[in-house]
């Protein structure tokens, strides 16, 4: 009854978030593992957030406190920092923000700070693009597999449609022109007007570059359907094996026909671990999206203490460029321990060099090649094994059976214990496990999430 009180906005079920990717991370909030207080618990691994170099940025925040505490030149700045800040943002940050991008792609390209816009995180950067470049109703193509938070991300608030561009593990899902034809062909059956093309480099959840024939391909297609690319380059710091990040940027270069239609999102959440500090950004080398997008901004700011403390960070370039070889060096010995870990249950990965996850291929451990038997997989290892995966379903994927898995969220031991968990899952059979570990949800409860996934199965697929 109060929910007739409510908008058709916040009333409607079409934020995306009754998905099992979301779904598993309500299981792990009611029984979070904990080595000491729950060893029984469920393990997080699908949060893709980077934890192994905390300690780089808390040694440098210990030998550099005047920004964290308002200080500059010896003298307080907390009431400069305190009263309003122009939505613009701070000047010296937003150049400390360019140049990192630039050094984070081998300073091969360079970013204007004027053509910045700042945003807190990239959620908010993608909607704000969605909201300059699209009317409700239209829509955007997406390669799959996607990051299952773009169906709130993109859609919820802005009434933006995504078509799949459907990819496939023959090629290791890389972009092709057919597939981009076909999601364009399918748009237009569905009398959908399609305004763009999303893609995520490094990818999110495959783990991999996107490489220079895929950028070209992109380029021209865009061109051709005289559309926008949006490139979300979160990740790009993340880049530990070859072969090395590519940036739209870079393959723009002497390409004077684009560069009104290509957008970059970046933010620090994942290169330097901090998605707390809400720090994002849209990158355009189109007036008029960087003046709509700038206005738009001030619904999401970043705090004015945020941006000087990082604008003095970044500027350090002694600092980011250690920060960054350490940080690309862990990365790949955690993945390396994860992937040795999965071998040694009997499960293999998609060869990846980016990114905070691995995209894990569980095909031949399903029971049926289907996506209910990828989902009853997917219960199982969530309840019974305790380790919350995200289903290749909720990234859209056209095959059932892949899983990502992330690996930069906990401890070392945390993922010996994980990997122990699913080895003896696997070595005692699938139908036989049981460790103990369910998570026993309301009866009420539980009908209405297996009715939300039911119903969300039955959906058309644009």
């Amino acid at each position: 009854m109060h929910k007739k009180l409510l908008s058709r906005k916040a009333a409607c079920n079409s934020h995306g978030q009754d998905s099992s990717y979301f779904l598993g991370w309500q299981a792990y909030e009611k029984n979070p593992y904990d080595r000491i207080t729950n060893p029984t618990g469920i393990i997080q691994m699908g949060l893709a957030e980077n934890q192994l170099s905390f300690d780089l940025i808390e040694s440098w925040l210990k030998s550099h406190p005047d920004p964290a505490g308002f200080i500059r030149d010896g003298a307080s700045i907390f009431r400069e920092l305190a009263l309003f800040q122009d939505y613009h943002g701070l000047p010296a940050f937003k150049k400390a923000l360019a140049n990192y991008m630039g050094y984070l792609r081998g300073n091969k390209v360079r970013f204007e700070p004027s053509n910045l816009v700042l945003t807190a995180g990239a959620t908010s950067a993608n909607e704000t693009l969605m909201f300059c470049l699209a009317e409700p109703g239209e829509a955007f193509l997406l390669p799959t597999p996607y990051y299952p938070g773009f169906d709130r991300d993109l859609k919820w608030r802005t009434g933006v449609e995504i078509v799949p561009i459907h990819c496939s593990s023959s090629n290791g899902f890389q972009i092709t022109k057919a597939a981009l034809e076909q999601a364009y062909q399918q748009a237009e059956k569905c009398k959908l007007r399609v305004k763009g093309v999303l893609t995520t480099n490094p990818s999110n959840p495959l783990g991999t570059t996107t490489t220079r024939r895929e950028l070209d391909t992109l380029i021209n297609f865009v061109v051709a359907k005289d559309i926008h690319l949006i490139s979300d380059e979160i990740y790009s710091g993340t880049t530990f094996d070859s072969p090395r990040f590519i940036s739209v940027a870079e393959a723009m270069i002497g390409r004077d026909d684009v560069s009104h239609r290509v957008h970059i999102v970046y933010s620090l959440s994942k290169d330097l671990g901090l998605p707390g500090f809400r720090v994002g950004a849209i990158y355009s080398g189109n007036d008029y999206v960087v003046a709509a997008a700038t206005k738009m901004s001030s619904f999401g700011l970043i705090s004015s203490h945020t941006q000087y403390l990082l604008s003095v960070l970044l500027s350090d370039k002694d600092f980011t460029r250690k920060y960054t070889e350490e940080n690309k060096k862990r990365l790949k010995e955690r993945h390396k321990l994860l992937a040795e870990g999965l071998r040694e249950a009997g499960v293999s990965c998609l060869k990846s060099n980016a990114g905070l996850y691995c995209w894990v291929d569980m095909r031949h451990l399903l029971k049926s090649k289907t996506f209910e038997g990828e989902m009853e997989l997917w219960k199982k290892i969530v309840f019974e094994v305790g380790l919350n995966i995200s289903p290749g379903s909720s990234c859209h994927c056209v095959e059932p059976g892949w899983f990502r898995v992330c690996f930069a969220n906990m401890s070392v031991d945390t993922l010996n214990v994980a990997m122990q968990r699913l080895k003896t899952f696997i070595d005692t059979g699938l139908s036989s496990h049981d460790s103990g570990r369910r998570v026993r949800w309301p009866a009420r409860e539980k009908a209405n999430w297996l009715l939300r996934l039911s119903s969300s199965d039955r959906k058309c697929e644009r």
